[in-house]
């Protein structure tokens, strides 16, 4: 009894010492007299952004003690509404989605944390983050689009919502109750919507930041908060304007003139510091059928020492970018093209590559920051190991229409959009059954975004956004089937568009001057999981051999297909999936999609981390929307190919 006692009494005297250390290790971090304050010492802010949502979490340490080694004290990172909440009311915060994983996780390799809300994001992410069921809720439909980031209750009823679930996530996280987050951004780049929207009032504007601040503020975040906008609008007006809400410090996007930087913030917030690029950018962001935007290191490295020297402290834009895994890719509009989607990789030109390699930025910017660091830098981990896998071959097939026969339809008189469909992503099949012959030149003006068109099953050509291209000549026979194959390729997340984002076909479908009515049946393909070729039942296989490759050329050539292959690895590592020979589709491997594809370029390989391979039997699915040859096999290699632009569609 003694003996249990005395342990007991040990056992309770290293909890006080534990509790006591842990006390003694708690920090202080704050904005007083013009400076950022850490432990009551002015400190500059070192950060690097990187999307928790786009590398699994099994490399987050991994790409964390990369930013050590170039000299970085902090990560930010963007959170992604519709990554949380992708149905209304069904969270996700497990896994690749634990936000408060990555947060510790990023303390106790000794990094600070910048969190970005939103709860807009922008990010070349789907929606800009949004969830896509926001564009089902009736109060928030109205003559001129959706009510979204206006002072509008309905609207910040479901914002309240989700911040107050995220603040359940990770407000423990905060410096002030002993973790590594240091900072909430409020909003993100409001400033610049609000400068595309003068048909709202600024004061509706500076009413809807100030609510979002409350919000965040009533969820029990109580660090500093900060707003984060461009300086300047093509009009020389700065955007800090619309973009400031009081109580939150003014930082500035891409601003390289420090001047400018300092007047504008002074103005804004007291005729004080601290200063801040929250988005200074080492590269840039990439589309489809577009060049790759080239990158100048030496220009990096010589815009981060000037911060260094002017006592500016900066977020790198991106550090590291990671992938846009699955339908997580967003879109831009402009004039010229009425979607601009953006490439499955999100290498972005980073220091730090899309698969975490070192990079010619990396070394410039880590040469600076060793002059300027007391310490000497960490060296820079090991890179993860890279395999090749020379020929997996595909033992199965089948024509996407064999799928689609095994769906029961959604009748209608006009196309039905995805939102109206309940789906989010993926495709939807469109078909009409013509009792009488007609031709003419067929017209799909409300089409989002890109689509295959077929008479009984054979492809007559395709109708693209990208390019404008909304109608082509067909010629429907007698008794015959037309189908509209539509692919949703990412929502509008930047800009007055983004509240014009619903998917599919959205306006009626014309044949010359006349509208097609009645008899329109939609079946959805979310294409949520891999098809699993070899579960299905009573589908006609279409087997991989040379006769059979003969004997179906004709019947299968531009037919949209699922192709499947299964693979043996003795070692795991990371890989790029060569599918530059292909056309257009997804890729799943190992029941994950790793994301789109498309042979305009400039992107013609697929990043696969090896923690999504393993020992023994992998498999590997591919849905080919063109299918303008018979595939056999394909291929891994060890370095991406991601500037090769081919444009070869119009």
């Amino acid at each position: 009894m003694v003996v249990k006692r005395l342990s007991l009494l040990i056992s309770f005297f290293w909890l006080i010492v534990l509790a006591a250390t842990a006390q003694s290790t708690k920090h202080s971090f704050e904005i007083k007299d013009g400076n950022f304050l850490y432990d009551g010492k002015p400190i500059q802010i070192h950060s690097g952004e990187m999307h928790f949502a786009r590398v699994p979490h099994q490399y987050w340490r991994h790409r964390f003690r990369m930013m050590k080694a170039m000299g970085l004290n902090t990560v930010a990172t963007y959170v992604f509404w519709n990554f949380h909440e992708p149905l209304e009311g069904q969270w996700n915060f497990k896994g690749d989605h634990d936000l408060a994983s990555f947060i510790k996780t990023a303390g106790e390799e000794g990094l600070m944390v910048i969190l970005r809300p939103g709860p807009y994001a922008c990010a070349e992410w789907d929606f800009g983050g949004y969830p896509w069921w926001l564009q089902n809720v009736k109060e928030l439909q109205s003559a001129e689009g959706l009510l979204i980031r206006r002072d509008n209750p309905i609207f910040l009823s479901y914002t309240k919502k989700y911040i107050d679930r995220l603040a359940k996530e990770v407000k423990h996280l905060q410096i002030t109750n002993g973790g590594p987050l240091i900072m909430v951004q409020a909003e993100n780049e409001f400033g610049s919507y609000v400068a595309q929207r003068p048909d709202i009032s600024m004061e509706a504007h500076h009413a809807y930041n100030a609510a979002i601040k409350k919000q965040l503020v009533d969820a029990g975040f109580n660090v500093p908060l900060f707003t984060s906008d461009g300086n300047f609008s093509s009009n020389g007006r700065s955007l800090f304007e619309g973009g400031y809400t009081a109580g939150a410090l003014p930082t500035g996007n891409g601003e390289d003139n420090i001047k400018k930087l300092k007047d504008s913030v002074n103005k804004y917030n007291g005729g004080k510091g601290p200063y801040m690029v929250a988005e200074f950018y080492p590269g840039w962001l990439m589309h489809w059928a577009e060049p790759f935007p080239k990158i100048n290191p030496g220009r990096v490295a010589r815009q981060t020492e000037a911060y260094l020297k002017n006592d500016v402290s900066f977020n790198f834009y991106m550090v590291h970018g990671g992938t846009n895994f699955g339908f997580t890719a967003g879109a831009n509009y402009d004039k010229n093209h009425d979607l601009q989607p953006d490439i499955t990789s999100y290498d972005y030109g980073a220091p730090i590559s899309e698969a975490g390699w070192r990079t010619a930025s990396f070394d410039s910017i880590r040469g600076v920051m060793q002059r300027y660091s007391k310490e000497k830098l960490p060296a820079p981990p090991a890179p993860l190991p890279v395999i090749a896998i020379p020929s997996i071959k595909l033992t199965k097939a089948v024509n996407l229409f064999e799928l689609t026969e095994k769906l029961a339809p959604v009748i209608a008189d006009t196309p039905v959009s995805f939102e109206n469909l309940k789906q989010a992503h993926g495709y939807v099949l469109y078909s009409r059954k013509f009792t009488q012959p007609v031709s003419g030149t067929l017209k799909v003006t409300g089409l989002r975004d890109y689509a295959t068109v077929y008479v009984n099953g054979e492809k007559v050509g395709e109708l693209n956004r990208y390019y404008k291209k909304y109608e082509l000549p067909i010629d429907i026979p007698f008794n015959a089937t037309l189908q509209i194959l539509v692919e949703n390729m990412g929502r509008i997340n930047y800009g007055t568009q983004i509240i014009h984002n619903q998917k599919g076909i959205i306006s009626a479908v014309y044949i010359g001057d006349q509208p097609i009515t009645g008899g329109w049946e939609m079946q959805g393909l979310p294409f949520e999981n891999e098809p699993g070729l070899s579960a299905l039942k009573g589908v006609k296989l279409l087997v991989n051999s040379k006769v059979t490759a003969a004997k179906n050329k004709a019947a299968i050539a531009g037919a949209p297909v699922v192709y499947e292959g299964s693979f043996q690895l003795t070692a795991t590592g990371d890989t790029f999936l060569d599918i530059e020979t292909w056309g257009k589709g997804i890729v799943f491997i190992n029941g994950i999609n790793i994301g789109r594809y498309w042979s305009v370029g400039p992107q013609q390989t697929l990043y696969i981390p090896g923690v999504y391979l393993k020992k023994g039997m992998n498999r590997i699915s591919i849905f080919e929307q063109q299918n303008a040859a018979w595939q056999t096999e394909v291929r891994t290699i060890k370095e991406p190919v991601l500037t090769k632009l081919k444009q070869v569609e119009r």
